[in-house]
């Protein structure tokens, strides 16, 4: 059985892969912090918002969902993404939530690397 946690992260990733950028941005507190490693850190969530709309493609995503771990404020997120142009990648993400009731995602860092067949 998944925990609330683990069904937000899972909705969280679906809707990165669908490019749903709305569900997104609603899932982050205002003071948000973003950090792609070795590409771009984002803090807040004008940023945030401009960013994640910056990054819809329109076609969606094949998403397999490897592992979720949540422990107290924080969990990580790893797994495949697959573009419609046979792009895939691997990505690791590690969250920090608000608080436990009604929590929202105040950190967000994101390991993503291109996989090459």
């Amino acid at each position: 059985m998944k925990t609330k946690n683990q069904e937000l992260l899972e909705k969280l990733n679906r809707a990165f892969a669908d490019n749903d950028a709305d569900f997104i941005i609603q899932q982050v507190t205002d003071n948000i912090i973003w950090t792609a490693v070795g590409d771009f850190t984002i803090e807040g969530k004008q940023a945030f918002s401009k960013k994640i709309k910056e990054m819809v493609t329109g076609d969606p995503y094949q998403l397999d969902i490897q592992t979720i771990i949540t422990h107290g404020k924080n969990a990580a997120v790893n797994g495949i993404m697959k573009s419609t142009k046979g792009k895939q990648y691997a990505f690791c993400d590690v969250y920090k939530f608000s608080g436990f009731k009604d929590p929202k995602i105040s950190e967000m860092t994101s390991y993503v690397v291109e996989v090459k067949e």
